[in-house]
């Protein structure tokens, strides 16, 4: 019987696998020698080929030898092993595109060293950890406040995180810095929890013949044309957007509900959103909006 047993190192002529290493998995119990010779030298039996191949395919494929071991065993399958592994590389392929995207942002624009840190921390959070930090400020912003309020229900679509795509490109990655930087100020929280009142309260930019379309059309040319706010030119077109009946007084409370209302750093948070879903950018309508509040404030 013992001409048909391999010694280790006619195992390992065979296989191209180092005698070190099969002595190695021997000893681990993943090769158990079928005998010894009268030395006390390790024999393997016919098998021992194959299963050599198995082990050297399943580590190159990345599983631990814990798991090659149970898998000889017959303890797990290697379908479910492989299932569970490519699960786990996908992760890390998510992470490693992370971290990738982070490199190309940071060398694009320069930073420092803890800027690179912040942005890699962020970035590496699951989508979970993600939604945590938007719900933790919308929790803030809109607590109290009915979500069937008129203007209210803006909260759900404030918490509508999109989450990084698998393979984000650097202006997402940063898109989703600055929105977890700005959601962390607590004078922009201040700010939208004021705006989230009024609009619960029922107040609004708009109010009566204040188009919004008209707004951005109007007044948006009107400081593109360098028109300024207390010109006669800007009253005409005040009288245009709000009607020409309004009093100063009317005037004055018109242009307060409409600041109330218009914010650039909110504006960002909405355009940020956009970048991390993938949506076209839309123009600013903050500064047609702030022109339009300097000409209604304009003395007559």
């Amino acid at each position: 019987m013992n001409d048909r047993l391999l010694t280790i190192g006619e195992l390992a002529r065979r296989t191209g696998v180092p005698v070190r290493t099969i002595r190695f998995w021997s000893d681990l119990g993943i090769l158990p020698p079928a005998g010894r010779t009268a030395a006390g030298y390790r024999l393997y039996d016919a098998e021992a080929p194959a299963r050599i191949g198995l082990v050297r395919t399943l580590r190159e494929l990345g599983i631990d030898l814990a798991t090659v071991q149970r898998i000889l065993a017959r303890q797990a399958t290697i379908a479910e092993v492989a299932r569970a592994h490519a699960a786990a590389l996908d992760a890390e392929i998510r992470v490693l595109r992370l971290r990738r995207a982070v490199l190309r942002l940071v060398a694009e624009r320069g930073g420092t060293t803890e800027e690179l840190r912040l942005m890699h921390e962020l970035a590496r959070l699951s989508a979970e950890e993600r939604q945590r930090i938007i719900d933790d400020f919308v929790g803030e912003v809109f607590a109290g406040i009915d979500p069937e309020a008129p203007g209210a229900r803006i909260a759900q679509a404030m918490r509508r995180l999109p989450d990084l795509p698998e393979d984000p490109a650097p202006e997402q990655v940063d898109a989703w810095v600055e929105l977890a930087r700005l959601v962390a100020d607590p004078g922009f929280r201040r700010r939208v929890r004021e705006m989230a009142l009024a609009g619960a309260a029922g107040g609004g930019e708009g109010g009566p013949g204040l188009d919004p379309q008209a707004v951005l059309e109007q007044a948006g040319a009107a400081l593109a044309e360098g028109v300024a706010p207390d010109s006669a030119r800007a009253r005409e077109i005040v009288d245009r957007l709000t009607g020409p009946g309004l009093s100063p007084d009317d005037r004055a409370r018109l242009a307060d509900r409409i600041e109330t209302f218009t914010d650039r750093r909110v504006e960002r948070y909405w355009r940020l959103l956009g970048v991390l879903s993938g949506a076209p950018s839309f123009p600013s309508a903050v500064p047609a909006y702030e022109w339009l509040i300097a000409a209604l404030r304009a003395p007559r």
